[in-house]
């Protein structure tokens, strides 16, 4: 994995302005932020998993030095970008907690570092993310303007949850993968689309792909995938039923008052939180923040941040 320390400016503000609303996450603001952290925190490492399709990096921060690995994503989706802003305000408040022997949701932050090996992956698409928030040009936008038109009554570019050449990020894992592609396929999205096309196969996107070879090689022991919208707690794949992930499941719950619940058939399948289970038969969740209608706004933040810092902290606590 490439370090990345060096790679990036540091930002002369924090994404967290004291008083003031959070800055949107487009990819330039959090790669700043996550600098920022790197330089402010000598015990986190930034490096990069892989690119995008845009050719952007895909960074993630790592800390900790504890047995257990505890790994954190967000925004597969690119209307879920607000998933980034909430993972990125966690990793702060943990990381200054830990600098300054404090607490993070109540619990010890330098003993959380000291029991676990905590990672973080809070853009995994950075290229829809700009999309959908008019961060790229004219010419970075044309195939998907393209695309969109296939699809007049999903709305351009808010309704957009896919990677840039039209793939959805969370339905391209190799887990009932092909059940997916019938599913969404009979629906209609049977090639390019804003949102549910399977891809041509499994990890055929190149964010997909790098995040699934960057599991495969840290091999975690929970995983926590954050979406929007619904205060649910999805913690099943299929039949499985990992050791401890149901007890784990309902520490998330009380912790952020969210549901606890087994994912939808029609669901269940060919995303991040399926394929981690299945093939390590571990605790996953994909966690589907606040409540409305996607893109929620930046202004949702203060309310969703009070109940996910919990959820997080708790996931970390074991």
């Amino acid at each position: 994995m490439k370090n990345c320390r060096q790679t990036f400016s540091a930002a002369p503000h924090p994404m967290f302005p004291a008083g003031g609303a959070p800055l949107v996450p487009s990819s330039d603001a959090v790669y700043l932020e996550m600098n920022r952290m790197a330089g402010a925190y000598p015990f986190v490492t930034l490096s990069e998993y892989g690119r995008s399709v845009l050719a952007r990096p895909l960074l993630y921060i790592c800390a900790g030095t504890g047995p257990r690995r505890v790994w954190y994503n967000a925004a597969h989706h690119a209307n879920e970008w607000i998933t980034s802003s909430v993972l990125l305000k966690f990793m702060d408040d943990l990381f200054s907690a830990a600098q300054m022997g404090g607490s993070v949701a109540g619990l010890d932050a330098a003993r959380l570092l000291r029991e676990n090996r905590l990672c973080f992956m809070p853009l995994v698409n950075p290229d829809g993310v700009d999309l959908v928030l008019g961060r790229l040009g004219q010419s970075e936008t044309a195939s998907a303007r393209k695309i969109a038109r296939n699809y007049p009554a999903i709305p351009f570019p808010d309704g957009w949850k896919a990677n840039l050449q039209g793939t959805d990020l969370n339905l391209q894992y190799p887990a009932n993968w092909e059940k997916a592609k019938e599913i969404k396929f009979a629906q209609g999205y049977t090639g390019p689309a804003p949102r549910d096309y399977v891809g041509p196969y499994p990890l055929s996107a190149p964010e997909s792909r790098a995040l699934a070879a960057f599991t495969q090689a840290g091999s975690p022991d929970v995983t926590l995938s954050l979406h929007t919208q619904g205060e649910v707690i999805y913690w099943r794949f299929a039949d499985f039923d990992p050791p401890g992930a149901r007890a784990l499941g309902e520490k998330l719950a009380e912790a952020s008052g969210y549901a606890l619940s087994e994912t939808p058939p029609v669901s269940d399948n060919a995303g991040y939180k399926d394929w981690f289970i299945q093939d390590w038969n571990l605790p996953g969740y994909t966690v589907e923040m606040g409540l409305g209608e996607n893109p929620l706004p930046i202004s949702d933040f203060a309310a969703i941040y009070t109940r996910m810092a919990p959820l997080l902290a708790v996931a970390a606590n074991g």
